[in-house]
């Protein structure tokens, strides 16, 4: 199996509808999908037991923040927007995952020794698509 560097990964978002377009400034990402799980053990069974019920899947980005960047511009608390996540750059063939989500928080910080940056984290309000550039 092939590993891949993370240096050259990107993410494009924008406002759900519109032409996606790379975040600038990008540090890192991370993107997390989660099986839900409904308990169905019942009496008498000596393990306990679970059914799938429905999945998710959420999504942190971790930016030097860019005042003048559109794509972090749309990234707003409560917006809808369409990400297009790239483990290894947006090349043509190389994978990526597509989703729409909702902007669930938005943090920044500033430190006297660095920059500003800015955390945003999106909850998926459908399915995550794998696919390719």
């Amino acid at each position: 199996m092939a590993t891949h560097a993370g240096h050259t990964g990107s993410v494009k978002a924008v406002t759900t509808g519109g032409t996606a377009a790379a975040v600038a400034e990008v540090k890192d990402w991370s993107l997390e999908t989660t099986a839900n799980l409904a308990d169905d053990t019942v009496l008498g069974d000596a393990w306990t037991s679970q059914k799938l019920t429905t999945k998710s899947w959420s999504t942190t980005l971790n930016c030097i923040w860019s005042d003048d960047d559109t794509a972090q511009d749309d990234l707003i608390e409560g917006a809808t927007v369409d990400v297009e996540l790239y483990p290894y750059g947006d090349t043509t063939n190389n994978v990526k995952w597509t989703g729409s989500g909702i902007v669930a928080s938005v943090s920044k910080s500033a430190a006297a020794d660095g920059l500003v940056e800015a955390s945003f984290n999106v909850t998926g309000v459908g399915p995550l698509t794998p696919g390719t550039a």
